[in-house]
């Protein structure tokens, strides 16, 4: 399959079956190098939780194209007021069966307000999403903080992680170390950071702290793609 980092926390997964947005966060974004009319139709949208950065173009590209969003009930309830008609809604434990292989809701530490006009409504509890298709275990951890709960991770044998660097609002380098250290997986792609100055971090020290531990790390630019 081919993973494509659009910047943020935004990640397009492109299997034999489907074509999978994770937090499609494209209009706005300042790192994503597309436009929203250059974004290949997704057959399923991934929101980890409410804020604007991650719901993103959720509401535009599923009315566009017809995908399937997959968030947590208060989301999905929300996105059905704006008239969004392929939904499916989950809960932290949750593990379901797509047409690509298995989503399973995953704890997140963060908030999931979803500012609407000049009102913030309920987004429910954020979440990270542990994906597996063809053949490959894929954790997207969303926005958080270290969590314990991470440790769980390490018996799933993630194949790839995206994880969060920035600070400020999630994990900084230090947090993100031990949560590889936790988890284990086979290789990591940090995210979540440098979009903003709020959230500057370095990634290459975080590679070279993470790769003593026997972890590979990927730094993706904006754009870039890799084979897993």
């Amino acid at each position: 399959m081919k993973l494509t980092f659009l910047g943020h926390a935004a990640v397009l997964i492109e299997s034999k079956e489907s074509r999978i947005f994770i937090d499609p966060f494209v209009t706005d974004n300042p790192s994503c190098p597309l436009k929203i009319d250059e974004i290949p139709a997704p057959t399923h949208i991934l929101v980890t939780h409410g804020h604007g950065d991650h719901l993103g173009d959720s509401v535009e590209l599923s009315k566009r194209f017809g995908s399937l969003v997959v968030a947590n009930f208060e989301i999905a309830t929300y996105l059905s007021t704006k008239n969004v008609e392929k939904i499916h809604a989950m809960h932290i434990g949750g593990k379901t069966t797509f047409e690509f292989g298995s989503v399973k809701m995953v704890p997140a530490v963060h908030g999931s307000g979803i500012v609407d006009g000049d009102t913030v409504k309920c987004g429910g509890t954020p979440c990270g999403f542990l994906l597996e298709t063809e053949g490959k275990k894929i954790y997207h951890a969303g926005d958080t903080g270290l969590t314990v709960e991470m440790q769980l991770l390490r018996s799933e044998k993630i194949d790839l992680a995206f994880l969060p660097i920035g600070g400020n609002y999630v994990m900084d380098v230090d947090d993100a170390v031990r949560a590889v250290e936790m988890i284990k997986p086979a290789k990591v792609v940090p995210m979540h950071y440098g979009t903003w100055p709020v959230i500057e971090a370095n990634p290459e020290e975080f590679k070279e702290r993470i790769e003593t531990l026997g972890v590979e790390c990927i730094i993706m630019k904006p754009g870039d793609t890799l084979e897993l």
